[in-house]
C-alpha cells in the first residue's frame, strides 16, 4: 500500500509547478516590508548626525568636514532606526540584500559639489538669513534699551 501512495504522490509531482524557484535565474520579489540595504540620497542629506546616534550597532558615521556618509553594511542589523529619524526623509531601506563578498567593506557617499547656480542660491540663502539675524538682534537690542528706559522711568516715580 505504502509503494502504491508514494507512486501516486510522484506522478502528482511530475505535472505541477515545482515548488521551489530556480534562485540565480528567477531573481526574488521582495515586498515592500522587506528588509535589505540602507541607502542614502546624499543630495537632500544635511549631514546633521541624527542616524548615527540612532544606529544601535553604530554602523553608520557622519564626517562633516569631508560631507561624506558612511555605512558598515556588515554591522547594519536593519532596524530602521535611522530611517525613521532622519529628518530630512533621505535615508530609505532598498528591498535588496547585499552581495557576498569575502571582505568586509565601508560604503562611503560624498557630497557632490554644487553647481554654480546651486552656489549662487546657497550664497543668497546665506545673506538672507544673515540679514534676519541682524535684524532680530537689533529689534532685540531696541526691546532691551526700551525695557531699560522704562525701568528707569518707573524706578523714579
Amino acid at each position: 500500500m505504502g509503494s502504491f501512495h508514494l507512486m501516486r504522490m510522484s506522478l502528482r509531482n511530475l505535472f505541477r509547478k515545482p515548488a521551489t524557484k530556480m534562485y540565480p535565474v528567477v531573481p526574488p520579489a521582495y515586498t515592500s516590508r522587506s528588509k535589505g540595504l540602507v541607502s542614502n540620497d546624499i543630495k537632500g542629506c544635511i549631514l546633521c548626525n541624527v542616524c548615527p546616534s540612532r544606529c544601535p550597532t553604530h554602523a553608520i558615521t557622519v564626517n562633516k568636514q569631508d560631507e561624506t556618509w558612511t555605512i558598515d553594511r556588515f554591522a547594519c542589523i536593519q532596524c530602521l532606526s535611522c530611517v525613521r529619524n532622519c529628518p530630512t526623509k533621505c535615508l530609505t531601506m532598498e528591498p535588496e540584500y547585499a552581495k557576498p563578498s569575502r571582505e568586509k567593506s565601508l560604503v562611503t557617499v560624498r557630497k557632490p559639489e554644487l553647481t554654480p547656480e546651486e552656489k549662487l542660491a546657497k550664497e543668497a540663502a546665506e545673506r538672507k538669513k544673515a540679514e534676519r539675524i541682524a535684524q532680530a538682534m537689533a529689534a532685540k537690542a531696541a526691546r532691551d534699551a526700551a525695557k531699560a528706559e522704562g525701568e528707569g522711568t518707573g524706578a523714579e516715580g
